[in-house]
């Protein structure tokens, strides 16, 4: 169930963290999230646990025996603590009642289950518990599927510490595989030891003493009553003298002690029977109509009235009850010798199709559920037993009602609740799956979110963008200074005059992808391009001191770069001129329907001015570049004066190469 692997993806992120988990996920190829009550391939739990121990560097038996720990508390945080708690009042009782939990579960769940396991078929564990003369139990392991026995420690020590506060250890003794009726069942023996977990006061107490070191449970709590019994008769001695001494006997001293300073009685619990049965036949038949007594050879000696009405052959004393019936739960062969090795397990018995009356035929199976007792007396076995049925639909496809079934038995209110759980389930699963769908949504929301502000950023400066996306109004900013590249195509007219326009796009954009790279690489910023003309600015919308550094390596990626691009009319690489200037600007975003980000000033144009006067395959560099890449380890040469264009005679430089960068570092190549 996806309650299981829920709860492993649970324990990596909350002790190896998200990216652990993520890194586990991909390698072992399932999905992020999983359904509580969707029934999942065993292959994926499987393929988890193997990568979590590659990942991790972790063997197998610690990976399953963390994950038993964990997948206890999992489940107390999932609501099953009080039901946990109330399976017995020791260790031994808790495991003795695992199957019967298992079984309950089962009605709800059809099989989502305390100890870890996959619902393959629907098969779940057994337990089977015995008790020690020294104290220690063993505690036999069955299960479908292999190699999963180191989680049961895991989960088993962490109920003992928290529910009965006991530290155990426990051991494989044995390990072998049984022929059951479904095949090869792993049979695990483990050896279970364990000490009570005492305050730091009672630990000082005994841990001298040898009764404490001989590690003995049963020897401390005799040592505690024996210590008790003293000061309590003490007590009693005490109050006789000060008070009006009576000669008492000491079974008498004893039997007016009714109770320890804890509370706990001294004088056991002994029930009492009678000589002899007050129930007659008849009214034990009626009153409790689904049961069934058979001997060692499986001969049917007894059955309730309502177990009867639905298979008619046990009317007929003495008739094996192996013919009517087959055990689907414990998997063990139906032999006295099975069933009493399964005596504290729940058995769950189902009719068998060929035996039922015609009527029965076209029906679902019965299957009886309840336990077995043996009477050493009779030398025969009892199986006390009600029908299984989870929801009104499965009472009503076998053609029973509710008065077949006792009054006093509690099946009836399970039907009825259970139906309602059921109702409610489904509910849960619609809203597990609509929440799956809408984190679905969401991370796809937030891709294109993604996607949409990468376009957007692309246009617009990215504090500028995010201004806009709140509604806010964007105010102009003056820079004081900032270096300006603008470039073009050398005789491009004549280039579009020749050729077809789909060439004339397809050149533009193989260089134009060339220059975007660079101006990441270089970290300057593209105000637009207009046909072939291409604009970057350094020091806008960020100021930084080194614009006239950054936007003169890009140029002189510029000139490298549109070497890779062919003419489509002559075939030779492409020429570009390149001019730079550097000064004070005013930037600021323009319209509302695609709005820019464009700068506005003098130097704007005189930066234009640079580039149409400059020549081809030349960097063009105004006196204010110049002196901004002076002492900048770049290699300039001196142009002279020249006539520009609205601005009279200015003195004007080429930027040659930069002296300390090579041409990988220029063009960003590893």
């Amino acid at each position: 169930y996806g309650f299981i692997n829920t709860c492993l993806k649970s324990l990596v992120i909350e002790k190896y963290g998200e990216e652990t988990w993520e890194k586990l996920r991909l390698q072992a190829g399932v999905q992020d999230s999983f359904l509580t009550f969707e029934v999942y391939k065993d292959e994926i739990t499987m393929q988890l646990v193997d990568k979590a121990c590659k990942i991790l560097g972790v063997p197998a038996d610690m990976v399953l025996r963390e994950f038993g720990e964990y997948f206890f508390e999992f489940c107390k945080r999932s609501g099953y603590d009080h039901m946990l708690r109330t399976l017995g009042g020791n260790l031994y009782e808790f495991i003795e009642n695992l199957d019967a939990l298992h079984s309950y579960l089962s009605l709800s769940y059809q099989a989502i289950l305390f100890v870890f396991v996959f619902p393959q078929e629907m098969n779940a564990p057994s337990f089977r518990v015995e008790k020690n003369e020294d104290g220690s139990m063993h505690l036999h392991y069955y299960s479908d599927r292999r190699g999963l026995c180191h989680i049961v420690p895991g989960i088993i020590g962490a109920a003992a510490l928290d529910f009965f506060n006991i530290e155990i250890s426990m051991e494989i003794v044995n390990q072998t595989e049984e022929e059951e009726r479904t095949g090869k069942k792993e049979h695990i023996v483990f050896l279970v030891t364990q000490n009570p977990v005492f305050s730091y006061k009672e630990r000082n107490k005994f841990s001298s003493s040898p009764q404490y070191l001989a590690g003995s449970e049963n020897q401390i709590e005799n040592r505690l009553k024996e210590e008790d019994l003293e000061k309590a008769k003490n007590t009693i001695r005490d109050r006789g003298n000060s008070v009006c001494p009576v000669k008492k006997s000491h079974w008498k001293t004893i039997r007016g002690i009714i109770t320890l300073g804890k509370g706990k009685l001294l004088r056991g619990f002994d029930p009492v029977y009678p000589k002899s049965l007050w129930i007659d036949t008849k009214t034990f038949c009626n009153g409790l109509p689904f049961h069934m007594v058979f001997d060692k050879e499986l001969r049917v000696k007894q059955a309730g009235v309502s177990i009867q009405k639905i298979v008619p052959g046990l009317q007929t004393m003495g008739i094996c009850l192996d013919h009517y019936f087959s055990i689907v739960h414990p998997e063990v062969p139906f032999t006295i010798s099975s069933i009493q090795k399964f005596i504290n397990s729940q058995f769950v018995f189902q009719t068998r199709r060929e035996m039922m009356p015609e009527s029965w035929k076209q029906r679902p199976m019965l299957e009886l559920r309840g336990q077995m007792i043996w009477m050493e007396s009779l030398q025969c076995m009892l199986y006390l037993c009600s029908p299984l049925l989870r929801t009104l639909h499965e009472l009503e496809e076998r053609q029973m009602h509710i008065a077949d079934i006792a009054p006093h038995d509690v099946t009836r209110d399970l039907i009825l609740l259970n139906q309602q759980r059921l109702a409610e389930m489904e509910l849960s699963n619609q809203l597990e799956r609509k929440k799956e769908e809408l984190r679905i949504l969401s991370k796809h929301l937030e891709e294109e979110k993604k996607k949409t502000e990468a376009l957007l950023y692309a246009m617009l400066p990215q504090h500028v963008a995010n201004q806009l996306k709140e509604g806010k109004r964007v105010e102009a900013g003056e820079f004081k200074e900032c270096t300006i590249l603008f470039s073009d195509v050398v005789t491009f007219t004549n280039i579009c005059a020749q050729c077809e326009p789909i060439q004339i796009v397809l050149m533009l954009n193989s260089m134009y992808l060339r220059f975007d790279r660079l101006t990441t690489v270089h970290d300057v910023y593209k105000v637009e391009t207009i046909g072939d003309a291409y604009m970057v600015v350094g020091g806008v919308p960020v100021p930084v001191p080194t614009h006239a550094e950054r936007v003169a390596n890009f140029a002189l990626g510029m000139i490298i770069a549109a070497k890779g691009v062919q003419n489509p009319v002559s075939g030779n690489p492409i020429q570009i001129r390149v001019g730079i200037h550097t000064g004070p600007v005013l930037a600021g975003v323009v319209g509302e329907k695609m709005p820019r980000y464009c700068l506005f000033g003098d130097t704007v144009n005189i930066a234009s001015r640079m580039e149409s006067h400059g020549v081809p395959s030349k960097i063009h560099l105004s006196s204010s570049a110049y002196q901004c890449l002076k002492y900048k380890n770049f290699e300039m040469s001196e142009r002279g004066e020249i006539e520009v264009k609205g601005k009279g005679k200015m003195h004007t430089y080429f930027l040659i190469r930069n002296k300390t960068a090579t041409e990988n570092e220029i063009m960003g190549r590893p």
